[in-house]
């Protein structure tokens, strides 16, 4: 065999931390497995191991002390090889594209901190999919070589197990396939599988991988592997085999430079029953991860504004919580019953964590706000025991925006009020909406609309008594019998289903929406399906649809108009409250569903009146266009449905119309043809793979969940809908705090940044991990070079940059004015301080 086809023998130990046990005992396994390996490694000169993780190195660290100080002897001599600079091995598709960039910060840092060295070569062998962005996320992340196994062959057929993976931004990393599994259970297979492995070798032209070792619940390379592959070395008819590592492997590819081919797409799709498991989990992802996102840039602005201490270390802790619960049998909610109960209490640390940083951060600007009104000598309560109001002179409610542009939004006040104006004194038209409480007579709050700058805050006056003469908005909404209405759109529900009837657009010629019923909830039989999914690629076997349905106005306008829709299926009740606001075609519809069906599923169906459709999906940092085949795939925020104008000849923009649906807890989504399908719940058993199914079986997501969707109509092609700002904005409600009369230096309406593209929008702000300046990251949204300018007034920085399509960006703002921005990568290093 020539050197060029040799196969590399990866000796590793796959770890789930949780799976079919709970976190304590993948603690307890993986100190046994490194102890293992570290034995092989005295035992066997020649001997290499590969692990990821950083997670798993942390905990060694922090309770067996002596060990820790043996690997790290291990890695300086070069047999110990640390590969996936990631704190864990996630799910690759359901985690948001700036937690990915966490997991190479916390993970490399960690790594480069205790051991000196960084992960060169991404690892996610367990992984059920790997999205199309993951190429430019793992070079940003310090990686430029990449090693997972699913999807397998008989799942997507790629033309070369090792190929050149390019993302949208043409970002490019080498990739490997394994061939068929990261280790091996039985030892009386190995040497087939070694066999078959050098053959491939040698059917490629150039060297291959095989990977061995006991897995999933640890243990590693055992001493009978090591015999075995000791004994085939001694054997004429296979030479070329070496015990190996990732790193050797692509450095010896990169030098010999194979003619292999260059592959744009995502890696998918294996176990689609995923992206929809434990909704309970999955929604607390999405909720805590924009809320660490809000924690760091409030808590940034006020240490810069008011020199509040960052709380570094508090924050550093909640995103391990968050990045340790995307593990992939986490995430994939393919776990046991009673690790999602620790699942719970690490988001809920996490949430704790962020929520306390928020509160200290907006607390302490707004307390510096100059509030104070002529006449007020001291603070008193006189007139009301909830407001500091004196004398008609309002109480001040300072509203927060953590989004990088202006957001005009809906801001509730827990008070029922008699008049709101704005900073500069405008009177503000407000509606009157039901509370949550219901205390006495006091069951009523107030409901604005108003502006806030990027990163800022804008002072609002509530006046308890005082009214206002306040211009009634032209476009009133209203809500009567089955009929939402503004000058955008008219929606008729159907008074016996609930299901909308007839939307239509009136900014676009009266057109229709929808053709044929939209919103409705069609019930799927999934008893063919382990928890996984496992074998599928859609779900379209269906029982029944809720229907019984009852219809309840709850708002009449003017500034919001909401219909209740409450249906009925078997022993579940759906209940939807559908809402429209003036000036909008967007429908907002918040759910509150209790299911209580076993081994069915729920969708919810919007049948879009377009021809020839497009289906995008957002995807971690960026979007990915798959075809209408009715397949069940992750998405992220958003997925837009677009096509041409039923009986248009052509797709120019003029005549291409489409429907966004944006929502904050779901993952799973289908589209065949022309419909749009949201998959709201799954109830498989917990972690069933296609098990002997009993009478003490139990099954997922039983009781009562909320969410809200966002239903938006456009013409032109989604990059014209808005619909990113769109989905960060229902993630990232405004913020509020109430305040009372005080002297302060800052004033009552400020802004934290300015981005002049409206396609770039900055994701995270936080201060460098070195302590020496500010890390500002943003990303180009619509798939479209632009320059744009950016300027950070707490900082005094103005600054200019090109970005690529679906270009991400790092910048590091260095305290010292004199020293200028410069762009480092996701480890916060440049380039040429890479190792």
């Amino acid at each position: 065999m020539a050197v060029e086809t040799k196969l590399h023998l990866i000796g590793n130990a796959h770890l789930d931390p949780v799976w079919l046990w709970r976190w304590q005992e993948g603690y307890a396994e993986i100190k046994a497995t490194f102890r293992s390996a570290l034995d092989r490694l005295n035992e066997y000169p020649d001997f290499v191991f590969t692990c990821a993780c950083a997670a798993y190195y942390k905990w060694v660290e922090e309770n067996a002390p002596g060990m820790f100080a043996e690997i790290k002897l291990r890695v300086a001599e070069g047999r110990w090889v640390i590969t996936g600079g990631w704190w864990i091995q996630p799910d690759c598709n359901l985690p948001s594209g700036e937690s990915f960039a966490r997991h190479s910060l916390y993970g490399q840092r960690y790594f480069m901190e205790k051991f000196g060295v960084m992960a060169r070569v991404g690892y996610n062998v367990d992984s059920f999919g790997h999205h199309g962005m993951m190429p430019q996320l793992l070079k940003l992340g310090g990686m430029d070589s990449y090693v997972f196994m699913r999807p397998g062959a008989h799942e997507k057929t790629l033309p070369h197990d090792l190929f050149w993976w390019e993302s949208e931004d043409g970002s490019r990393v080498m990739t490997f396939r394994l061939a068929d599994s990261y280790g091996n259970w039985a030892s009386n297979g190995m040497e087939d599988k070694i066999r078959n492995h050098r053959a491939v070798a040698a059917a490629s032209g150039h060297a291959f991988m095989s990977f061995y070792g006991v897995g999933n619940h640890g243990g590693g390379p055992t001493i009978h592997n090591l015999e075995l592959i000791h004994e085939l070395q001694e054997r004429p008819d296979m030479d070329g085999i070496q015990l190996s590592s990732p790193n050797r492997y692509f450095s010896e590819m990169k030098q010999m430079n194979p003619d292999i081919p260059v592959i744009k797409d995502e890696m998918q799709m294996h176990a689609v029953g995923c992206y929809s498991t434990h909704s309970e989990s999955k929604a607390a992802n999405r909720r805590v991860e924009h809320q660490m996102l809000t924690a760091e840039k409030m808590s940034s602005l006020a240490n810069l504004m008011r020199g509040l201490p960052y709380p570094m270390e508090a924050l550093n802790r909640a995103w391990e919580n968050v990045m340790f619960n995307h593990f992939h049998d986490i995430m994939g909610g393919c776990s046991i019953k009673e690790a999602f109960d620790d699942v719970r209490d690490f988001y809920g640390e996490a949430s704790s964590i962020g929520a306390k940083a928020i509160n200290a951060a907006l607390q302490k600007i707004s307390w510096s706000i100059h509030t104070m009104k002529p006449g007020v000598k001291s603070l008193s309560k006189e007139k009301d025991w909830q407001l500091w109001e004196q004398d008609d002179l309002g109480s001040p409610l300072v509203v927060f925006n953590p989004l990088s542009w202006e957001v005009e939004a809906p801001i509730v006040i827990n008070k029922k009020v008699a008049g709101v104006t704005d900073a500069a004194g405008i009177p503000l038209p407000f509606q009157t909406v039901r509370a949550s409480r219901t205390n006495t007579s006091d069951k009523w709050d107030t409901f604005i609309k108003g502006k806030v700058p990027a990163f800022g805050y804008q002072v609002f006056w509530v006046y308890r008594d005082k009214a206002f003469y306040v211009v009634e908005p032209t476009d009133a909404v209203r809500a009567e019998g089955c009929l939402l209405e503004n000058s955008h759109i008219c929606l008729e529900l159907d008074p016996a289903t609930g299901y909308i009837r007839r939307w239509i657009d009136k900014r676009n010629g009266g057109r229709d929406v929808l053709v044929g019923d939209g919103a409705v909830p069609i019930v799927l039989d999934e008893s063919h399906s382990d928890t996984w999914g496992h074998g599928l690629t859609h779900y379209r076997d269906e029982l029944g649809q809720f229907g019984g349905a009852e219809l309840k106005v709850l708002e009449h306008g003017p500034l919001r108009a909401t219909i209740r829709v409450t249906s009925y299926y078997g022993n579940s009740v759906l209940r939807q409250d559908i809402s429209l606001q003036p000036d909008s075609s967007d429908v907002h519809v918040k759910v509150r569903l209790d299911w209580r069906e076993q081994h069915k599923m729920l969708k919810l169906a919007f049948p879009v009146h377009v021809e020839q459709p497009h289906a995008v999906f957002e995807i971690p940092y960026g979007y990915i266009e798959r075809p209408a085949n009715g397949n069940e795939v992750p998405g992220q925020m958003w997925v837009n449905l677009s096509g041409d104008e039923p009986g248009t000849t052509d797709s120019t923009e003029s005549t291409t119309f489409g429907l966004s649906l944006i929502n904050n807890a779901k993952y799973g989504y289908d589209v065949q043809d022309n419909e749009l399908r949201m998959t709201v719940v799954r109830s498989p058993i917990y972690a069933d793979h296609f098990g002997e199914r009993d009478e003490e079986v139990e099954f997922m997501d039983q009781g009562v969940q909320e969410f809200v969707y966002v239903l938006s109509p456009h013409s032109g092609s989604w990059q014209n809908s808005g619909v990113v700002r769109k989905a960060y904005e229902l993630h990232n409600p405004l913020l509020q705090v109430w305040e009372t009369y005080h002297d302060g230096d800052l004033p009552q309406i400020s802004e934290g940044i300015s981005i002049s593209s409206d396609h770039v929008m900055a994701v995270a702000f936080k201060p460098a991990e070195d302590g020496n300046g500010w890390i500002l990251r943003c990303q180009e949204i619509y798939g479209r070079e632009v320059e744009t300018e950016l300027s950070m007034p707490s900082l005094n920085r103005s600054w200019r940059s090109t970005f690529g399509r679906c270009e991400i960006k790092t910048f590091f703002l260095p305290s010292l004015l004199h020293e200028p921005v410069v762009e480092v990568n996701f480890i916060e290093m440049k380039h040429t301080e890479e190792r």
